[in-house]
């Protein structure tokens, strides 16, 4: 028994002690991090763009694929929007991520929220849904582009 409770504490220690094993260590280690998380859900929300605009025949599995691969990574970059990680260059975060961090912390929980609703939407294989709820997830992406990176 004891060492039941001991091997169960020994365990949720080290659970407790994952979040800052997992700062990251320089802040180009955050940029990486958040730019792999954006790449990899930009290109498999862009599957999906491409059958909204009928660029590519729908495919209602791929779609439902996509779509959760999408979901997933939603919650991904935030972690590495770390303090001295703006810059003025294209594509970078405006200096407003930190200094309207309540703001941009709402327009990720809307982008991901919109995303799940594509995701459920994605699943019921209807095309006219998920046309509609990719437009409503793209607009929310397109939301914090303009108010939080540069041009």
């Amino acid at each position: 028994m004891k060492r039941l409770l001991l091997a169960s504490i020994t365990v949720l220690g080290a659970l407790a002690s994952l979040p800052v094993a997992a700062q990251f260590q320089k802040p180009e280690d955050a940029v990486k991090y958040r730019k792999a998380a954006f790449t990899v859900m930009a290109t498999h929300f862009g599957r999906i763009g491409a059958m909204a605009s009928g660029k590519a025949p729908f495919d209602a599995a791929a779609a439902a694929s996509n779509a959760d691969i999408v979901a997933t990574m939603s919650k991904l970059p935030y972690a590495g929007f770390v303090e001295g990680t703006s810059g003025t260059e294209k594509g970078t975060p405006k200096t407003a991520v930190w200094t309207d961090r309540a703001k941009f912390d709402d327009d990720a929980r809307k982008m991901q929220d919109e995303v799940a609703k594509l995701a459920l939407a994605a699943k019921g294989g209807n095309f006219d849904q998920v046309k509609v709820a990719f437009g409503a997830a793209a607009a929310s992406c397109k939301s914090c582009h303009d108010n939080f990176r540069n041009p």
